[in-house]
Parts: C-alpha cells; structure tokens; sequence
C-alpha cells in the first residue's frame, strides 16, 4: 500500500491458468485482453465519512468478486482514495487509463466524483460500474454508453420512501439537503413523489457537506410543524442530523426519514435514536440463506458487515468479468454489449437486467429499524417490509432525459 498522485492504493492480483484453447482463440479474434491483465480499479473514499458504507469495503468486494470470476483471466485489482475531491478523482483516473492500464472503475462513490470522471471514461473507452454515484441524472440526462448505474439512484429511493411515508400517515414535508449533487436530485426526486402521492412541501434548507450543526435548519423546520423531516444526504451528515433532531425532540413530533442511509449509518446513530426510520435499499445483508452466505464471506475479510454499494460493487464487477470472459476481450464496448445481454443473477439481483438508458434494473427493499430489544445482534438492525419489484422504482423510460434511449 502507498501513496501517490492523491491516492491511498491497494492492490490484489487475481491470476489463473488459461483453461481452454477455445477462449484463447477467440480472445486473439475480438483483439484480446491488452496487456493480457484485466485490470480493475476502485476509486472511492478511503478517509472520509463514505469510509464505512464504501471505502476499503469496496476494494474488498472487488477482490472478492476477482476471485469468483477470474474463471482463467489475469485479473489485477487497484485502488484510490478520491478524498471527495472531483479533481482528485479526475487526477487518478487519468493516470489510472493513461499510464496504469486499468479497463474499468467500479464503486465510483460520490456523484460528484462520478460526473468528474465519467466524461473522461467516455474519452479514453473505459466502462464504469457505478455503484456508490446516486444521483438519477447517470441515468437520464447524463447518461453515457459506457456506464451502467447498477446499485441505487436517488429516483427509485424517492418513489420507495414517498410511497412508504404516505402510507404511514406523513403528507406535511420538510427537506434538509446537502449541497452536493446527489444531495439536489435527492431531494427533488422526493419533492415529485411527495406531490404524486398527495403531499406537501412545507420548505428546503440546504447544508454543506461535513456539517457539525444542524441546529438552525433543524429549527427552522420544527417551526414549520411538518409531520416529516426528510435527509437528503449520506452517512456522516444523516448520522449526525439524526442525532440532533433527538436531542431537539424532533422524533416525538414528525417523522425523521434518512433518505440515503445504510447499515453502517444505523448502527452509529443506534437504534434508540434511529428506531422506526424507514430505508429504502438494494441490499440487506440478513435477507435470506444467500445474502447470510455472502455477507458471512465479507465479513471474514472486512469485520464489517457489507453496505448495498459493497454488495453492488461485487455483483457489477462479477458481470463484468463474465463479459470479458466470454467475449474475449477486454474492448468496452464489445464488453458492454455483452453485459447488456446477460441477466443478472446472484445474491444481489435476479433476472437484473441493464436497460437502455444505462440503469441496471434490479428489485430493491423496504426496510425499517428495529426498536430497541428487537436485535439479537449489533448488525442485527432492520425488518424487511417488503420487496420493491424494479421496474416499479425506475422512472418510465417514455419520461427519460437519456439520449440514448428511442422513443
């Protein structure tokens, strides 16, 4: 592990025999695997509050999904800590296509980080697995032929959460967002469902990111008499706005609704504090026997148990490597196609499939956090509600903004 150029890397060398004649003939037919390594990198936050819910677990879940794939390609897996900066994200990326080799950038977290890089990805004919990168705009007017948003986006969180809330008797809304990219399409996403399903919004306060003190905006929106206070952010800032909005008794009065959160968010605001908070999310890792399996696997290798961006981060790059695998080639856009093709089928999602404007279609979940006594375990922390079938949380492709997409 060392340092260069902004980055904190990693890296993990998957390599196995050639199995067959077969593959190598036709490998030598589509123009093969440059520098006969496939070679993936991880650009993601190693240092900063996305640390938990993506970080090292990330690289993790590649490494893994290296070692189930290679199926006789040499893979190699590098890693970058992108420290929240676009232009260090755009820094390492360059290097990463320039100089370094690497063939595809899964994790991606952080949208901001995600559209410094993904103009660059189109360039230089890199596929980019977007995993931690939310916002809906991947998918729609951003959208790119190379890159596929295949765990969350903040369109299908919106719909989930908005239905949910409704339900539970939520209609006056209050948002509290941070100024970041996917923070804004979070929250207007919400606003569209919130008003698609009767209700109304009472006001928005915007909030940098890192934010220590949510006391004026938390007031601000307690003076509002709003029956829910929606976060339209991630993991440290909703940790900490959740905290505060306890402290200020918010709970007893409106409903306290973490837009983006996961298990890793949870367990440091604690049940106490956070019981009841509805989640809409791809992945819960005590779901079912697969998800148990898998998460066991991480586990062992993390000490933590894996986000839905780290459960992504596996899938996506798995499918990818089966691309390359049956392709021959390491070409993205021979890859891409061949990705499109193939259904996707694992712990993470079954019969996934990766649509025209770039989404990966998968079901996701309505959870809701357990009261204190409930757990029998400290990552023992949700109820699965229900299961959101996908194409139900994804926006109608006759609405889409993606170029891509025919109408």
């Amino acid at each position: 592990m060392f340092i260069r150029n902004f980055a904190l890397a990693s890296t993990l060398l998957v390599s196995t025999a050639l199995t067959t004649s077969a593959w190598a003939q036709s490998a030598e037919k589509a123009g093969g695997i440059s520098n006969g390594t496939v070679k993936i990198g991880v650009l993601t936050d190693l240092s900063g509050p996305a640390a938990s819910s993506n970080g090292m677990g990330s690289v993790v879940a590649a490494q893994m999904a290296a070692e189930d794939a290679a199926d006789g390609l040499k893979v190699e897996v590098v890693s970058a800590d992108h420290q929240g900066k676009p232009d260090a994200g755009m820094a390492i990326a360059g290097r990463w296509f320039d100089v370094d080799g690497v063939d595809a950038v899964a994790d991606m977290q952080g949208s901001p980080i995600g559209f410094a890089v993904q103009n660059l990805s189109k360039q230089k004919s890199k596929i980019m697995l977007l995993s931690g990168s939310t916002s809906s705009d991947f998918s729609g007017k951003a959208c790119s032929p190379l890159s596929v948003q295949w765990t969350v986006d903040t369109y299908g969180l919106a719909q989930g959460a908005a239905k949910a809330i409704s339900a539970a008797g939520g209609k006056k809304w209050y948002f509290l967002t941070v100024d970041q990219a996917y923070g804004h399409a979070l929250t207007r996403d919400t606003i569209e469902q919130v008003k698609k399903n009767g209700g109304e919004v009472l006001g928005n306060s915007v909030f940098p990111s890192r934010n220590s003190d949510f006391s004026s905006v938390l007031l601000r929106a307690q003076s509002t008499k709003a029956d829910v206070i929606a976060i339209a952010s991630a993991s440290g800032d909703t940790e900490t706005a959740m905290k505060q909005a306890e402290e200020f008794g918010l709970n007893s009065s409106a409903k306290i609704v973490p837009l983006q959160s996961t298990v890793q968010d949870m367990k440091g605001i604690g049940v106490k504090t956070a019981q009841g908070a509805y989640e809409v999310a791809p992945f819960y890792w005590d779901r079912n026997d697969e998800t148990r399996a898998w998460a066991k696997r991480f586990f062992e290798k993390a000490k933590i148990m894996p986000s839905g961006f780290h459960a992504g981060v596996y899938s996506s790059v798995v499918h990818y490597l089966k691309a390359v695998k049956a392709t021959g080639t390491d070409d993205a856009g021979t890859v891409m196609k061949q990705m499109e093709s193939q259904k996707v089928n694992d712990f993470f999602a079954k019969d996934g499939y990766i649509r025209a404007d770039r989404k990966m279609i998968h079901d996701m979940y309505l959870l809701q956090v357990k009261k204190p006594g409930e757990p029998t375990g400290e990552w023992d922390l949700y109820n699965v509600l229900q299961t959101l079938p996908g194409e139900s949380l994804a926006r109608p492709l006759a609405e889409s903004e993606c170029p891509l997409v025919q109408k």
